[in-house]
């Protein structure tokens, strides 16, 4: 009787501490093209006085096999989770996606391809308004540091946007064709912010790819930039798709 007594006991203790349905607390951010992990600050800010456990990916950008590998890395210690792209790193997400870690996909006006589809093809669908990429060589592209506040980061603050001009990181320009071998969308929950005045991935494919998806959408009148000039919004999406893991 006694050891039933302690059995019960055990088992309420774990039903407390563990209720049934809990949210997965961990989120791992994975930045796009011509950016860092640090961009991600204010989104994360808000994430960690929510509660939640966050990791930022800082992948290299030298090609997508290297940029797979590096967040892979995070996935394998980061327990459940909900992954989280901008822009190129939709590819990523879409990739990684069946790793048993992650629970929800949220795309920032980021790519979601189909199996065989690449960041390039998707971007070529409609073009954007701005196509301010140019070669630095090496096989690597950036976007013209003049043109970057503008078309990359129009609704942040101008001395902000100059920083992020001076200081992104180039990438690999084969990365942008390389094909997703699996979209993992269609297995797992997805979510996707668009962004309404986005120079850099026209604001219509963004569109397609989240009905073809069937993400929960939001729009917000944003440049490529959402992620910092709406933070708490982006951030209540995430923490929404957290909620909903189980």
């Amino acid at each position: 009787m006694k050891s039933l007594v302690s059995a019960m006991i055990a088992v309420t203790a774990l039903a407390v501490t563990c209720p049934a349905g809990a949210a997965v607390k961990t989120i791992v951010l994975v930045h796009g093209a011509f950016s860092d992990g640090s961009g991600w600050k204010p989104v994360a800010d808000i994430l960690e006085r929510d509660g939640y456990s966050v990791r930022a990916v800082q992948q290299p950008e030298t090609s997508f096999e290297d940029d797979l590998t590096a967040t892979r890395r995070v996935l394998d210690k980061a327990g459940p989770c909900v992954l989280v792209g901008h822009s190129y790193a939709g590819m990523i997400i879409t990739e990684l996606g069946v790793h048993p870690a992650v629970k929800s996909l949220v795309y920032v006006v980021a790519f979601q391809p189909e199996v065989g589809e690449s960041a390039g093809a998707l971007n070529g669908r409609i073009p954007p308004a701005s196509y301010s990429i140019a070669p630095i060589g090496d096989g690597f592209v950036q976007i013209n540091p003049e043109a970057f506040p503008t078309d990359f980061a129009a609704d942040v603050p101008r001395s902000l946007a100059r920083f992020m001009a001076i200081s992104q990181v180039p990438i690999a320009a084969a990365t942008f064709d390389a094909k997703a071998t699996v979209a993992s969308w269609k297995t797992k929950p997805s979510y996707a912010v668009i962004a309404r005045q986005d120079r850099m991935v026209n604001p219509d494919v963004q569109r397609f790819m989240a009905r073809r998806a069937k993400s929960e959408t939001i729009e917000l009148p944003g440049s490529h930039a959402v992620f910092l000039s709406h933070a708490s919004e982006v951030a209540a999406l995430i923490e929404k798709a957290a909620k909903a893991a189980n």
